[in-house]
């Protein structure tokens, strides 16, 4: 059985489709996609056409609702110089 607390970390699909809109309204960009995850529902998967691009996460703290999202850069994707 689930306590509260992690109940109010299941992110919902509706948002799931919020997060989806803010991000493409921010970084202007319509090929960027938010997914539920499938072995998950504390987040969801960000990708920009078919590549991920990172994971947000949801967190519940005193009542307040925030998302963090995670983007790991490899090394190598760097641009040279």
């Amino acid at each position: 059985m689930r306590n509260n607390a992690a109940e109010n970390r299941i992110m919902q699909e509706t948002e799931i489709a919020k997060l989806q809109l803010y991000l493409r309204r921010r970084f202007n960009d319509e090929n960027l996609s938010v997914r539920a995850r499938a072995n998950k529902d504390d987040s969801a998967e960000v990708y920009i056409g078919d590549e991920f691009i990172g994971v947000l996460f949801k967190d519940e703290d005193e009542g307040e609702v925030s998302y963090d999202f995670n983007m790991a850069i490899l090394e190598i994707d760097l641009p040279k110089g």
